[in-house]
């Protein structure tokens, strides 16, 4: 790979707008004056959505935060304003102590946002973003400016919106010893697929990379240490997948060091064997119908 955007560091990964993700630990690998590596290892309990959506006539981004602790499950939304460059943002903290449903509103641009969740009967996996059983709607006079669960035809039967979003990216945070497992839904309103990376690196001369879906291999990696970063495109509901990875810090970098995998779909992937830049500041304005996975891969010792 020859070069790296920005928000892509020599030695792991950053996302170039930190104060797009503030509910969101984020892996960064930081080089201290004596030469020494410092890192941040990110949190395995946030799963970070972004959403393409319209309000008052203007393109925004959504921005879906979730997240989990010692007292439940939680969840934080920030919505970009007019200027492009502030995010308003709604914590929301339901727990065995506090309702799991509910409504509640902020203001945007001068205008009411009401929000409504329910995850009253939802069902998680070992994540914290929720699998079914739930249910999160931004509305707006009449129109649910975001509407996201498997449960979202109960929330318009009862509000009577109408629901208009798009789906842009979505990050996560995976752990493992040989094998990094997930749930990917590639197409909106499309199949949720089983999706999970095989990697074995100790002690092997000659690794290789899988990558499986619904226990189906889609790519294999043969001679990983001279193929530690590459891309390769996959078909899956239809669609072209462009996958991006980057094992180097698992082959030759820090024991604490993360690699990164991204699915990307449409026809925005590059072809130049470098990771295109998917940094929440890039995704600004962008009008793109693309949606990419982002996964970083650490590994359990």
């Amino acid at each position: 790979m020859k070069d790296f955007p920005s928000c892509f560091g020599e030695n792991g990964v950053q996302v170039a707008d930190a104060s797009c993700t503030t509910a969101a630990a984020v892996a960064t690998t930081t080089t201290m004056s004596n030469g020494s590596i410092s890192i941040a290892k990110a949190s395995q309990n946030v799963v970070t959505c972004v959403y393409q959506c319209k309000l008052l006539g203007k393109s925004r981004l959504i921005i879906i935060n979730w997240t989990k602790n010692l007292v439940g499950h939680c969840f934080s939304i920030e919505i970009q304003d007019l200027s492009h460059k502030c995010l308003n943002k709604i914590d929301i903290k339901p727990s065995i102590f506090t309702k799991r449903k509910g409504t509640k509103s902020v203001i945007v641009d001068f205008v009411t946002i009401d929000v409504y969740w329910d995850l009253s009967i939802a069902k998680f996996g070992s994540g914290p973003e929720p699998i079914e059983g739930y249910y999160l709607g931004l509305g707006y006079k009449g129109e649910m400016i975001l509407l996201i669960g498997d449960l979202r035809k109960e929330l318009l039967k009862k509000t009577k919106y109408l629901s208009n979003s798009l789906r842009i990216s979505k990050r996560e945070h995976v752990f493992g010893k040989k094998w990094y497992a997930t749930r990917a839904q590639f197409k909106d309103n499309g199949p949720v697929h089983d999706l999970r990376i095989e990697c074995d690196t100790f002690g092997l001369d000659d690794p290789q990379l899988v990558v499986r879906m619904d226990s189906k291999i889609v790519m294999q990696v043969k001679h990983l240490v001279w193929k530690f970063r590459g891309n390769y495109t996959i078909f899956i509901d239809g669609l072209h997948v462009e996958v991006f990875w980057d094992v180097y810090n698992w082959l030759f970098g820090p024991t604490t060091g993360n690699a990164v995998f991204m699915f990307q779909t449409g026809s925005g992937a590059e072809k130049s064997g470098s990771l295109p830049d998917r940094s929440i500041s890039s995704l600004r304005g962008s009008q793109s119908s693309n949606f990419c996975l982002t996964l970083y891969a650490w590994k359990n010792e």
